[in-house]
This record gives structure tokens, sequence and C-alpha cells, in this order.
């Protein structure tokens, strides 16, 4: 079954057109081949808490309703680095499990995924996942959920799992 895929990019220079986003169109189509997605929205928004606050819940209650969200940059220690903050100002419920498991399997490649401080929880019917903002960095952390992105978009349709 194919899956409702957002993704939103977060980035001041990206939003001003000063920078190039890679990292977004990336994601999008690793996404298609590795989770037989379907890209229902896409954006790039500045690193401002209400912005992609607003953006999260704006995609998650409204059609064409994704069923995953994935984010892409702000999760870092940077001074403007607040995806974080913006994600659980809107999550109903976090799932802090599936960054731990992305964090893990990608620490094998570099320590610097301890550094990723991204969160992942649901809106409604709506899984969010924060990942890295660097190309290499968003596929690692895609890469190491891919397995397990399909059963929690199942879980949340309230599809019955084994």
């Amino acid at each position: 079954m194919t899956l409702r895929l957002a993704v939103l990019t977060v980035s001041d220079r990206c939003s001003l057109g000063q920078a190039e986003d890679t990292s977004g169109p990336a994601l999008a189509e690793r996404a298609r081949g590795a989770l037989d997605a379907e890209i229902v929205a896409r954006s790039c928004v500045p690193d401002d808490v209400e912005r992609i606050a607003s953006t999260l819940r704006g995609w998650a209650l409204e059609a064409p309703r994704p069923e995953l969200i994935l984010t892409t940059g702000g999760t870092g220690l940077g001074p403007r680095d607040v995806t974080p903050e913006a994600t659980l100002s809107v999550l109903e419920r976090r799932h802090a499990g599936l960054l731990e498991l992305a964090r893990l399997r990608c620490a094998e490649k570099t320590p610097k995924a301890f550094l990723s401080r991204g969160e992942a929880g649901s809106i409604g019917r709506t899984l969010v996942v924060n990942l890295p903002g660097s190309e290499r960095g968003a596929l690692e952390f895609l890469d190491a959920l891919v397995d397990v992105l399909p059963h929690a978009v199942a879980m949340l349709r309230g599809e019955k799992h084994a």
C-alpha cells in the first residue's frame, strides 16, 4: 500500500534562496523507492518555531493528510536549531524510540549521530520524524528507520499487527 509522505526542510538559507535544498529532494526520492511513498507535500521554511509548528499541524490535519512527515534540518545544537522544540509543541504523542534506534544504528558510521536532537511522534494519525539537515545525515537516518516505518504507519492507520 502506498504511503502518503510530506517532506519539510527547515533552513534559513534555503528558505531565502541563498542555498539549495538538497536534503528534502533526496529524502523524497529515497522514500519513493524504499517506502513506496507518494509525495503529497513539500516545503521549505526558516528556522522559526511558529512556521515549523504551523506547517506540521496544517499538513497533519488537512487533506491530503500525509501518513508520514519527515523533516530535515534544525536538529543540531546551533542557536537557530529549533525543529525539535517546534515539533514537540504540536505532537500529541511522542515516540522517542524511533530516533533512539536511528541514532544507535547510525553511530556505527559516525558518533556525531548522537548530536542530532530530533523528535518523533504523532499528530492524529500522522507520524512526524525529525531528521538531520545534511543530505548524508538525513538519508542515513531514513535508511536506519526504513524497516520499521511501514509498521509504525500501519499501527497509526489502526491496522491489525502481529
